[in-house]
């Protein structure tokens, strides 16, 4: 139990250390602008659904092009680790390396040697 908190706060203080910006779309095109190609399946499948809802062709769009849509954001993130101290992040790592270590232990306990 105490190995599950440790990794839980030193995962914690190292998440609220990450800074998540957006950057440009670029999935076909200049960068920025071009996420409303990306809606042209999007939107021919909603059309063909509304025709028939059992329109193969109308399902493959729109799930298609959702998924491309919830891919590009997430490619275009960017990740940076904010700014901190030595002593800060070294308490993070060695908070979660503990807790994996308790963890690890009580999952496959080491036998006394003889």
């Amino acid at each position: 139990m105490v190995g599950l908190g440790l990794l839980l706060l030193g995962g914690y203080l190292l998440l609220d250390r990450i800074s998540v910006h957006s950057g440009y779309w670029h999935f076909y095109g200049s960068a920025g602008q071009s996420f409303g190609i990306t809606l042209i399946p999007v939107t021919l499948g909603f059309g063909l659904l509304f025709y028939n809802s059992r329109s193969i062709l109308g399902w493959l769009l729109s799930v298609g092009g959702l998924c491309a849509i919830i891919v590009g954001v997430i490619a275009n993130l960017r990740v940076s680790f904010e700014r901190t101290s030595l002593l800060g992040t070294v308490t993070m790592l060695a908070l979660l390396g503990g807790g994996l270590g308790l963890l690890f232990r009580s999952f496959f306990p080491v036998e006394p040697k003889r």
